[in-house]
């Protein structure tokens, strides 16, 4: 790929207890503090200090949707890089993901602390995979074999099998994130998992409605009690007049939209002046695009047949993941991003492509993966531009 012109404290642990939480309509003036419980605070000490340095421990978040697993893994986060310099993060949750936008599996290495439990941040992760939707339902065979594939991965790089084979290792803890789908297939998914990956502490978090919680003890091992594993068993922070513990009611659409926002944004310069989604909107359709050669690419539907004389129709104005197929297994690519495809132009042979992938690492993409992670409406409705993601005139009629 080439470019056409782009530009490109840690915190004490008390203060993690409580943090602010911005709204998406008031950044400024808006906030939610956030309560940690004492029962979390000592579900955590007993995760980052019951084992010794070595082997770190491996420790899988599961509960219902919106229980609040998501908070307490980046507690747990800052408290284990209290102890270890970096700590590993494995993304099973393709709709509500931590450190990327909605679609992918992943895994990172965190070397800093989450200032604010409320706020995601972005970073780039060391392996992941565009699974191109919101919800595992769409291809479960796949899901597990990506999940699978990322353990793979971290076992190989940061587990010490034998210290003589590999001195050099760093071996680093793992959190596992997980999705709130906890009963019929989501269910059966996540005692995959949790066999797969045999966690030493699973963090099983509780609400008040018991028919929406997982089942009690070490469900997933059935008559199986082979290998050690700590359960402990939380309730959520959120809790009603009654001191029910109780689901934390969130708009995923939006906040699926909002991740989507804040990456493309990182293809602006960071001088950028931009306060609002119609200023953001504006930016990005305004913004030079990479121009990538269509020879140098495949392009790869992922739960869809396209006729061929359709492929390039159905691009454009579209999100991609933008994977290198030589990485992984053919069926399974590396994937380092996501780019809007702002026009086709088959004259030149040119894709338009708006990423905030510097140009160093693009180069290495030579395949686009389509799946049903879309451009957020709000970014389509700028004034002036019919479709501000459609070059106009690119592809030529029949």
């Amino acid at each position: 790929m080439t470019t056409a012109g782009v530009e490109k404290s840690r915190e004490s642990r008390e203060a993690q207890r409580e943090g602010a939480m911005a709204s998406p309509s008031d950044p400024e003036n808006s906030s939610a503090n956030i309560y940690i419980p004492d029962e979390w605070v000592n579900a955590v000490d007993s995760v980052a200090n019951d084992s010794t340095p070595s082997p770190p421990p491996i420790a899988l978040v599961c509960g219902p949707k919106n229980s609040g697993k998501t908070t307490f893994s980046r507690y747990l986060l800052n408290v284990l890089l209290s102890r270890y310099r970096k700590v590993a993060y494995l993304d099973t949750d393709v709709g509500q993901s931590e450190f990327t936008t909605p679609g992918f599996l992943s895994l990172t290495v965190v070397d800093a602390l989450t200032p604010d439990l409320a706020v995601p941040c972005m970073k780039r992760p060391e392996r992941c995979f565009f699974f191109g939707d919101t919800s595992s339902k769409r291809d479960p065979t796949q899901y597990l074999k990506c999940i699978f594939a990322l353990y793979d991965y971290y076992q190989k790089e940061y587990c010490m099998c034998d210290k003589r084979e590999s001195p050099g290792r760093t071996e680093l803890p793992l959190v596992v994130n997980t999705t709130g789908w906890v009963k019929g297939v989501g269910y059966d998914l996540l005692v995959e998992i949790l066999n797969y990956i045999g966690p030493t502490h699973v963090v099983k978090i509780k609400i008040s409605a018991e028919s929406k919680n997982l089942p009690a003890g070490t469900f997933w091992l059935g008559d199986n009690t082979e290998g050690e594993v700590k359960l402990i068993e939380i309730n959520s922070a959120r809790q009603d007049s009654f001191n029910r513990s109780v689901l934390v009611q969130k708009d995923a659409h939006l906040l699926r939209d909002l991740r989507i926002m804040a990456y493309f944004r990182q293809s602006l310069p960071c001088n950028s002046n931009i306060t609002t989604i119609k200023e953001l909107a504006n930016a990005l359709a305004a913004h030079p695009p990479y121009e990538v050669p269509i020879s140098s690419v495949k392009i790869r539907h992922l739960y869809c047949t396209v006729p061929s004389s359709e492929v390039l129709y159905s691009l454009n104005a579209t999100i991609v993941g933008l994977a290198v197929s030589s990485q992984g297994s053919e069926s399974m690519p590396w994937c380092i991003g996501l780019g809007i495809v702002r026009g086709v132009d088959t004259l030149k042979g040119l894709l338009y492509v708006l990423t905030p992938v510097p140009s160093s690492i693009l180069k290495n993409v030579d395949l686009l993966l389509q799946g049903f992670i879309q451009i957020p409406t709000c970014l389509l409705q700028v004034q002036g531009c019919t479709s501000p993601y459609m070059s106009a005139n690119v592809l030529p009629g029949s």
